[in-house]
């Protein structure tokens, strides 16, 4: 599966600063040192269900800006992401709206590309679906089987969660809270026979009018977790350096999969950080498709929005924080992109390399997109105020502000 197309990432003078990140397992903010020169990030993909909305982009929004930071500081970085292209969800929504689930799945992905796009998200270098994974799922899977970290109950084919000793370092939930989570997000805690209330599907066998395909495993299809175990140890391996997704993955998706992935290879970590987004709102209710109250980027594209003031707007709340979508969140990036745009089009200014400083700690520092912008309107404001006489500088706002934030003036 392909990606998007690759926007140009401006050179800068000098070099930023290391990256310092909230790491859920580790339950605190800490320095993260890529582990060679490739920085290894992946980061869970959609349900190509309904694409895009703001809870989406704001998630991508904010590991779109770990690349950059760590582009800045030297090094090159391996980004992987899945598409869960066949899972229950995409099949009930097909099943709705009488479209053939690949089709559907086809539309809404290729929607999420164009407005990646748009919003100038750098691409991964691997952009993986759950069905073209199937060929390293299947052996993950028989080789759980082998150790006895897995096994079948009426075909389908579980996970014991007890196998791995570590279980729950990564949420750091108990298994009091655990268990109503899992319910709620696509576990099964009540199914009689079960080894584990906890015990997540590998491999599901095949229900009627289902898709599904012949392996080892039998006529089936792959559980959730596993698909991105897989992709991540193909092209990542084991202790990359960020596994990254919205606060909503922590648990189950994020612990399941360092739990598979640890008890196949034998392995730890999985991933060095654990890195998690935080929930949009609508209405004083999260932003998801089962509520129905989605914002989508490509409607605002529609519009006639311009996508740089939608990226301004999801960059004005700090990456880990719940926060609200409202038109005056809107209005007011749109009248901020209109006075950077403003300031760097006069021919000099005040000089910039201080701003560009600034933007580079606040970003370094668990990704204080708030405080970049703050420091960016500052220098509007002076540029407005007293102009300057520093040829060189709204150009370098510019460069800054497109390789950092990834909005183009």
């Amino acid at each position: 599966m392909y990606a998007w197309p690759a926007t140009d990432v401006p050179a800068l003078p000098g070099r930023g600063n290391p990256l310092r990140l909230h790491d859920t397992a580790a339950g605190r903010t800490r320095e993260i040192i890529p582990a060679g020169p490739t920085a290894r990030l992946y980061v869970c993909g959609i349900t190509p269900y309904d694409a895009t909305h703001m809870g989406h982009a704001a998630t991508y929004t904010a590991f779109d800006l770990v690349q950059r930071v760590w582009r800045d500081t030297g090094h090159d970085v391996l980004y992987v992401q899945n598409v869960t292209d066949v899972d229950d969800p995409l099949l009930v929504r097909a099943e709705e709206t009488g479209v053939d689930w690949t089709e559907l799945a086809e539309r809404e992905t290729a929607l999420f590309r164009e407005d990646m796009t748009a919003l100038r998200m750098l691409p991964p270098a691997h952009y993986v679906g759950a069905v073209e994974s199937i060929p390293w799922i299947v052996p993950l899977v028989r080789q759980l089987l082998e150790t006895g970290a897995a096994y079948e109950l009426d075909g389908d084919i579980y996970f014991s969660v007890e196998s791995d000793p570590r279980f729950g370092e990564v949420s750091r939930l108990s298994e009091t809270e655990m268990v109503p989570l899992f319910g709620e997000r696509g576990g099964d805690p009540d199914r009689p026979g079960k080894k584990h209330r906890l015990d997540p599907m590998l491999w599901m066998a095949a229900r009627p009018g289902e898709p599904s395909w012949e392996t080892e495993l039998g006529q089936g299809r792959p559980g959730w977790h596993i698909e991105c175990v897989a992709i991540a140890l193909e092209y990542l391996g084991m202790s990359f350096d960020v596994q990254g997704g919205g606060s909503d993955l922590a648990f189950p998706h994020h612990e399941m999969g360092a739990a598979h992935a640890q008890v196949a290879t034998g392995e730890h970590p999985y991933a060095r950080a654990y890195v998690h987004a935080g929930m949009v709102a609508l209405d004083g209710e999260k932003m998801s498709k089962s509520r129905g109250n989605l914002v989508f980027v490509s409607r605002l594209r529609r519009d006639g929005v311009d996508p740089a003031a939608i990226r301004l707007a999801l960059l004005a709340h700090h990456y880990r924080s719940d926060w609200e979508w409202t038109d005056a969140v809107l209005a007011e990036a749109v009248q901020r992109l209109g006075r950077w745009r403003a300031a760097v089009s006069r021919p000099d200014g005040p000089s910039a390399h201080a701003l560009l400083a600034e933007v580079r700690e606040a970003l370094a520092d668990d990704l204080d997109a708030p405080g970049a912008l703050a420091a960016v309107d500052r220098w509007a404001e002076r540029q407005q105020a007293e102009g300057g006489d520093d040829a060189g500088a709204p150009g370098l706002v510019s460069r800054a502000v497109d390789a950092l934030l990834g909005v183009a003036l």
